[in-house]
């Protein structure tokens, strides 16, 4: 806040303060001294005295007041004028034994303390409650310094309208494009701008102009701050870092002023980088309902203007982040503000190995480590799952008393990422604990007779704390983008292997199947409403996707009529997956039977050790015990 704006909000201070103190002399003060303070005349004191009501009197000689207290009324002073000329006073005092005295008044003085106690203390009181709101405010703002001005508004302004974005610079940042793997398309797109923010004279000189903003899209987790942070680093310029959600103010117009004042920053220190995260919060598409936001639709009002108004030639580049980009505003996205939409995907699996190789760099392991596995049992994870999962594994070697991290640590971490930890609280019956190996058991043979289906590479009946109570984990042996009709009724199949297996062996129907079967749901609903997979309703799109990389699902866009018939050929999608599952099991009866057995006592199998059992034609696996005799 600069002088000026100190200025006046002193001096309003001040004004405020007088009012106040204006009001209470005039009403609060004289009400009180009139409760406490009785003015009365002469002749009334002395028939008090004669009739020996008073008590103490006392002369105020530099006044000419004389202030006495009646017996009965001790908490009442009276006051009247003293005539110096009557001499029969103080007699007419001593005979009924009034207890009176004199004292000098300083009429100066009494005026002086007067006017300190009736308007100068409560000016200071005043003025220093003001100042106290100040600081804690200040306090809860973040910011150094008064918080207020009264200059730009009634009670709110100056600090509360000052950007929280944080500066770093670029060298600062500590990242650069070789610390992000996985992501070279995004790395490319964005190489230009470093480029134009290192060089702006090569494209000036042709007559090109830098985009003013690049939009970064996609899932949780897959590095849009890295990689706004590696622009930064690499081309060596400040960096304003801010959320969204920052600039969403509870008064109307302040989120509007952080946004000057965040553009106002950046074109001091241009060339610079600007990153807002998440711009969803304040970007939001207008609208004309009744429930509309003023606030943020100002705010992004004035984000628009800024983004338009402010000369890129300085090298000002806006990079923003969001997972939703289909509720943004279009006024937002239009070419001249973020003139780039680039998509940071989740990584395939050249890109999962180049991620986990930058993240094990810091964790100490044993030689001979293949992290292509891990890469290639973690399919659809992000870069920050990845970084999890070493993480994971470096805790379990130090839990294990290991100063390296092995392979086992690594598979394991992969297992508690993708269904938590071992849960040794948990202890099934022995009932229990048959029913889930037959479960388990029956997916692995659905999935091993599947054509073309990922491999088993891992079946277990060990609890976890996601609430899975086993797991049987497929992994592809390269990496697929797309999926045939074939492929996805054969996956509906393998879904309903575990319920089909209750239901031969046990004939009965348990709760273990919940997961599987919202799976298997969302397969056949995707086949008919998504990908045209279905000889009924044939390449029509019945249905639109919500939230594409928050997993909102599929919204049906069809009559109710329609929507009927699309559940009914869901249901049928399912049901004849079910009914593929349980003739596979019926024709692998024994091998059902033994491989559950087996894994009923193991509680964990690796995928060699089921395929070897399954296809095996002697009824025992070679280098493996026997049912009876397996520990």
């Amino acid at each position: 806040m600069d002088d000026k704006k100190k200025r006046q909000s002193m001096i309003l201070y001040v004004i405020i303060a007088i009012a106040a103190i204006v009001a209470l002399n005039s009403v609060v003060y004289p009400n009180m001294q009139r409760a406490t303070v009785k003015d009365v005349s002469y002749d009334q004191m002395l028939d008090q005295v004669d009739e020996d009501q008073v008590e103490k009197l006392v002369f105020n000689t530099g006044s000419n007041q004389i202030t006495y207290t009646l017996k009965d009324e001790a908490n009442v002073t009276y006051r009247t004028t003293y005539f110096p000329n009557d001499n029969t006073l103080v007699d007419r005092l001593k005979q009924h034994n009034v207890n009176f005295s004199a004292k000098q008044e300083d009429q100066s003085s009494g005026l002086w303390l007067y006017f300190l106690l009736s308007y100068g203390l409560p000016i200071i009181i005043f003025v220093g409650i003001g100042w106290w709101l100040n600081r804690r405010m200040k306090k809860a703002m973040g910011e150094d310094g008064p918080s207020m001005s009264f200059g730009s508004g009634f009670g709110m302004g100056g600090g509360l309208g000052k950007s929280s974005a944080k500066e770093v610079k670029g060298e600062e940042t500590g990242v650069t494009f070789k610390d992000v793997a996985g992501q070279d398309e995004a790395k490319e797109s964005l190489e230009e701008i470093v480029s134009f923010l290192k060089k702006p004279e090569k494209y000036n000189e042709i007559g090109a102009r830098c985009p003013r903003g690049a939009l970064l899209v996609g899932p949780p987790g897959t590095g849009k701050t890295l990689m706004a942070k590696a622009v930064a680093g690499e081309a060596g310029v400040p960096f304003f870092q801010i959320s969204g959600s920052e600039f969403v103010e509870m008064f109307v117009g302040r989120g509007a002023a952080k946004v000057r004042d965040l553009f106002k920053q950046a074109n001091e220190k241009a060339p610079c980088i600007v990153f807002i995260d998440e711009i969803d919060a304040v970007g939001k598409k207008r609208d004309m309902s009744i429930n509309s936001n003023d606030e943020r639709e100002q705010t992004l009002n004035q984000l628009l203007s800024e983004m338009d108004g402010f000369d890129n030639h300085k090298g000002i580049v806006v990079l923003a982040a969001t997972n939703r980009p289909e509720t943004l505003d279009p006024a937002l996205l239009r070419p001249g503000r973020f003139d780039r939409r680039i998509p940071v995907e989740l990584p395939d699996l050249t890109g999962r190995e180049a991620i986990l190789k930058i993240h094990a760099n810091d964790v100490k392991m044993e030689p001979g480590i293949d992290l292509g596995i891990v890469a290639r049992s973690t399919p659809g994870a992000s870069g920050a799952d990845l970084a999890n999962i070493i993480n994971e594994a470096a805790l379990r070697a130090v839990r294990n008393g290991r100063k390296r991290v092995t392979q086992e640590d690594l598979l394991e971490s992969v297992d508690v990422v993708i269904a938590g930890e071992k849960k040794k609280s948990t202890v099934l019956s022995q009932h229990e604990k048959e029913v889930v190996a037959y479960h388990e058991t029956g997916h692995a043979i659905v999935a091993a007779t599947q054509k073309g289906a990922a491999p088993v590479t891992k079946i277990t009946i060990v609890p976890r704390t996601s609430g899975a109570l086993g797991f049987t984990m497929q992994v592809e042996e390269d990496e697929h983008f797309l999926t045939t009709r074939t492929e996805a009724k054969q996956k509906i199949a393998t879904l309903c292997g575990g319920r089909a297996a209750e239901e031969l062996i046990f004939g009965e129907m348990t709760t273990g199947a919940s997961n599987d079967i919202e799976k298997a749901t969302q397969v056949a609903r995707a086949m008919v409403t998504q990908y045209g997979m279905s000889d009924k309703f044939g390449m029509v799109a019945l249905g639109q996707q919500r939230s594409r990389y928050l997993g909102g699902g599929q919204e049906l866009a069809c009559s109710d009529g329609t929507a009927q018939e699309v559940d009914a050929e869901v249901e049928r999608l399912v049901e004849e997956g079910h009914q593929t599952a349980l003739k596979i099991l019926k024709d692998h009866r024994f091998k059902l039977h033994e491989i559950a057995h087996y894994l009923q006592k193991k509680e964990t199998i690796t995928g060699d050790e089921f395929m070897k059992m399954f296809t095996r034609d002697d009824g025992f696996a070679p280098n493996l015990p026997r049912v009876d005799d397996a520990k």
